[in-house]
């Protein structure tokens, strides 16, 4: 009897062998996603070899080309600017008109496009002058005004108008703006 009592080999649970489904599951996504990425990655770097090297484009840009009998009969036009009419401003650093809001300015950089006939000591006589009217046409402008590309654009005649009004040997025909930027 004492046999009896005596507590027998307890029967194990079966062992599991780690196999857990949600982590298989896990495992086989990450292997695809992963998959995925090194494929795309691939199909960029054969796009990127196909693409030119920059030297390459600068190269053949230089080079003269051929036209052809279709773009022959066509004819781009160009303007042409000679350095020597061209007279650069120093920067412009203005107050602008207030608006609503807190206080803004702008800061210019530009280039006056003068005609032919234009005498340059003139202009560097009278480039204080220039500069004046210029920072008074500024003053009068709102941030508001100025963010617009028309309102950029009627800029550039007001001040044009402007110093065209005093000039006595050529005139302004245009203004390149540099830089542009209000705060």
């Amino acid at each position: 009897m004492a046999e009896e009592n005596k507590p027998g080999p307890v029967a194990e649970a079966p062992a599991s062998s780690g196999k857990n489904p949600l982590l298989m599951l896990l495992m086989i996504v990450n292997i695809l996603a992963m998959g995925t990425v090194a494929f795309f990655q691939w199909k960029f770097m054969e796009l990127e070899a196909k693409r030119p090297d920059l030297t390459q484009l600068l190269k053949e840009k230089d080079a003269p080309t051929e036209a052809s009998p279709d773009a022959q009969g066509e004819q781009k036009t160009t303007e042409v600017v000679k350095k020597e009419n061209l007279l650069s401003l120093d920067s412009f650093t203005v107050n602008l008109a207030q608006g609503e809001g807190p206080r803004r300015y702008v800061r210019l950089d530009a280039v006056l496009k003068m005609s032919d006939d234009a005498k340059a000591p003139e202009f560097e006589a009278r480039k204080p002058q220039i500069r004046d009217t210029i920072i008074s046409i500024l003053n009068t402008k709102r941030a508001d005004d100025l963010l617009k590309k028309e309102g950029k654009s009627f800029l550039k005649e007001e001040i044009k108008n402007a110093i065209n009004s005093f000039l006595v040997d050529g005139r302004v025909e245009d203004i390149y703006y540099i830089s542009f930027q209000i705060n």
